[in-house]
């Protein structure tokens, strides 16, 4: 939980810090250079070489297919989900991109389900209402690039939850291991498929253009996608689903608080609490499920 808390006071300030500074930034080229840094940190703990000769088995009990995974839910977690999340900051304020990940805890419980191969309709009834909620923040200026903006985050959630679930499930048991030594396949992952995103749709004529605009990519990169993502894996693989899930949304408090207060004082604070209300409710109603 440690962790968790930890992290979650750590990100409260990146989602203004891409909404408020980073718009006019190519959004894959964000994405390219946050897994780049992100992977640097953590590839002096890392021994590719020794993976990339060792045997199908080596002695620490980890497979080629073990790392192939962790790379997979890098690619998916990270490198993905930024590319959906970044786009999102074109068409949405940032207390509505904060707002719309509220569905995330409803993910990570419907994925833990899939897996365990359970159904819970309440679900569906819960996504329902949640979009409700958010429509709401918008009702008299809902087009479609807010609704563009909706999906976006609703993917970026998806690939979140996604790794989330993913990465608690491969790695409890591998518990004798140290998670930071190999948590570099994580960020390989994520890094090659960022690179291969920024190849294909990179804009090279919107890089940054001020020490500013690369200060931040510095700091989110290094520091809130380096250190954050890896305290937040790590504190997932302590707690239950359930526990895990209502993490994922003590982040949109903060995150508004510090938007609102810092950058965003001209924010229609009573609208975003009514379909804030709106959207805990859904949550309140997929949480009547227990979780374990």
């Amino acid at each position: 939980m440690t962790y968790l808390i930890a992290v979650t006071i750590l990100w409260a300030f990146s989602f203004s810090l891409i909404g408020v500074y980073l718009r006019d930034v190519d959004p894959w080229f964000s994405v390219l250079i946050r897994t780049v840094l992100a992977m640097v940190v953590f590839l002096p703990f890392t021994n590719v070489m020794q993976v990339l000769v060792k045997q199908q088995n080596s002695k620490d009990g980890l497979s080629n297919r073990f790392y192939t995974k962790l790379m997979a839910i890098g690619a998916i977690q990270l490198g993905l989900m930024y590319g959906f999340y970044y786009h999102s900051f074109l068409y949405l304020s940032v207390p509505e991109v904060l707002l719309f990940t509220i569905m995330t805890p409803l993910y990570v419980t419907l994925f833990n389900d899939v897996l365990d191969k359970t159904f819970h309709p309440r679900f569906f009834v819960a996504a329902l209402l949640a979009v409700l909620g958010a429509l709401t923040i918008r009702f008299d200026n809902i087009n479609s690039d807010f609704l563009f903006g909706l999906l976006l985050v609703q993917c970026a959630n998806i690939c979140f939850a996604f790794g989330q679930v993913a990465y608690k499930r491969l790695m409890p048991s591998r518990s004798v291991i140290s998670q930071h030594k190999v948590f570099g396949f994580f960020y390989i992952g994520a890094f090659v498929l960022a690179l291969i995103l920024y190849s294909i749709f990179g804009n090279v004529e919107r890089l940054p253009t001020t020490m500013t605009q690369w200060g931040i990519l510095l700091y989110l990169g290094v520091v809130a996608s380096g250190l954050g993502y890896f305290g937040w894996n790590r504190g997932a693989t302590e707690v239950n689903v359930g526990t895990l899930a209502a993490m994922n949304n003590l982040l949109i408090p903060a995150g508004i608080l510090v938007n609102v207060l810092i950058w965003n004082r001209e924010a229609d604070v009573t609208r975003l609490m009514i379909g804030a209300g709106i959207i805990m409710l859904a949550l309140w109603i997929s949480t009547k499920v227990k979780l374990k």
